[in-house]
């Protein structure tokens, strides 16, 4: 069998790579594409196969894939140009008549009012479309984005945000990366996983924060817009900025809220809690 990951020099795509080789896959039935020379070569010291391609050269992708069975397709960095992108791994994936082509997509990307959802909702539409056999993950979001502020919580007392009462269905990278490992050696994975870990608020964010930390950090709800203005004034880009309040404002529609079945059902057992998950980074 022949595993192809593709953007494995980013931080899910890595976890991934890792993941089928702790599940038992031979190294050399692992391919790891991406376009960071430093860190494919690192992906080369376990014993995988470590072949550059950047999705925007359709060619470099087709080589990448050329003999794969199954291909993992990790979605790219660069909002706005993914769906093309993305485009490429599955005009190539065709090519090769892949067995699976599996995609880490967003949470309920068929309805999301999100605007991260539309080129999500695009590329599951182009895989449909291609005939390929196929399984979309759809992963909620990162607790990494949380507790990566963790530092600016206890600073200021407080976690700043527009979510109201909704809840995220968060799990930790690594989780996701298992869930996709297991979702690729299965003979016949689900069409569709909705993927996430146990749900909270952002006020119970906060309290989880102050109850293993001992530091008192409250939930305060800001508007859209003012929550932009304060993420472009701690230096994050307008466009940025602006994406990341908007999934706020998918949060409280309940966008990012999925039940935990699927991806504990693809672990094998509970995915990490938010309380451990920060406890991790103390």
């Amino acid at each position: 069998m022949s595993l192809v990951v593709t953007g494995a020099t980013g931080h899910l795509g890595r976890l991934v790579v890792e993941s089928l080789l702790a599940r038992g896959v031979p190294a050399d039935q692992v391919v790891a594409v991406g376009r960071d020379e430093e860190r494919l070569a690192a992906l080369a010291d376990l014993g995988v196969t470590a072949r550059r391609a950047d999705y925007d050269d359709p060619a470099a992708v087709a080589a990448a894939v050329e003999g794969a069975e199954k291909v993992l397709l990790v979605s790219g960095s660069e909002v706005g140009q993914r769906a093309a992108q993305h485009l490429n791994v599955i005009d190539a994936a065709v090519a090769a008549g892949v067995q699976l082509l599996a995609y880490t997509s967003i949470p309920h990307a068929d309805t999301s009012r999100l605007v991260l959802a539309a080129e999500h909702r695009a590329t599951e539409e182009a895989i449909a479309a291609s005939g390929l056999p196929h399984t979309f993950l759809r992963n909620s979001w990162y607790l990494e984005n949380y507790t990566g502020q963790l530092a600016t919580y206890l600073e200021h007392g407080t976690v700043l945000g527009s979510a109201g009462d909704g809840k995220v269905s968060a799990a930790t990278r690594a989780d996701f990366a298992e869930a996709a490992a297991a979702a690729l050696l299965l003979d016949e994975p689900k069409e569709v996983y909705e993927l996430g870990g146990a749900a909270f608020t952002l006020t119970d964010l906060a309290a989880t924060v102050t109850e293993v930390t001992g530091t008192p950090v409250i939930y305060t709800d800001v508007p859209a817009e003012e929550l932009t203005k304060v993420l472009v004034g701690a230096g994050l880009p307008e466009q940025y900025a602006a994406v990341i309040a908007d999934g706020d404002l998918g949060l409280a529609r309940g966008e990012l809220h999925v039940d935990t079945a699927d991806l504990e059902g693809l672990l094998g057992r509970p995915a990490t809690s938010l309380a451990d998950a920060i406890r991790a980074v103390l």
